[in-house]
């Protein structure tokens, strides 16, 4: 379903992970960084890593934010319910409510601390943005 997120280096308590994302060699850096007991995970959008594309709604964007989010955590040896933190970044402040539903479905039970700005996003496609912190 998701294309396998490679590990790229480790050394004794860090491991780099990539979704194979264009970005993250053009830029320099990594999906997540799992160091010791902590995940970090960069800020997530809505695209589908497997075709490369992204839908044109918030919602459908956040759920798949939620998987690529999941699919990370997984490789780093963690799971959502190890999320800590959570840092939202949408464009259009009052879209956010539309999310709402989609991360009660995620984070309605292990309700970690957050925060959501509005700010501009790289791609004007992005309609969220989503990093996570996780302690095993």
């Amino acid at each position: 379903m998701y294309r396998q997120i490679k590990i790229l280096s480790m050394n004794r308590n860090r491991k780099l992970i990539s979704s194979n994302s264009t970005f993250e060699n053009e830029i320099g850096y990594s999906r997540a960084v799992a160091d010791g007991d902590w995940v970090f995970v960069s800020g997530t959008t809505g695209y589908d890593y497997e075709t490369m594309t992204i839908p044109d709604d918030i919602v459908s964007q956040t759920e798949q934010c939620m998987k690529n989010i999941e699919s990370a955590l997984k490789q780093a040896g963690s799971k959502m319910q190890d999320i800590v933190r959570v840092l939202y970044i949408v464009p259009e402040a009052e879209d956010f409510k539309l999310t709402w539903p989609v991360l009660r479905k995620y984070f309605g039970d292990i309700r970690p601390a957050a925060t959501m700005i509005s700010a501009g996003l790289a791609d004007k496609k992005m309609k969220i943005e989503i990093q996570v912190t996780a302690k095993k």
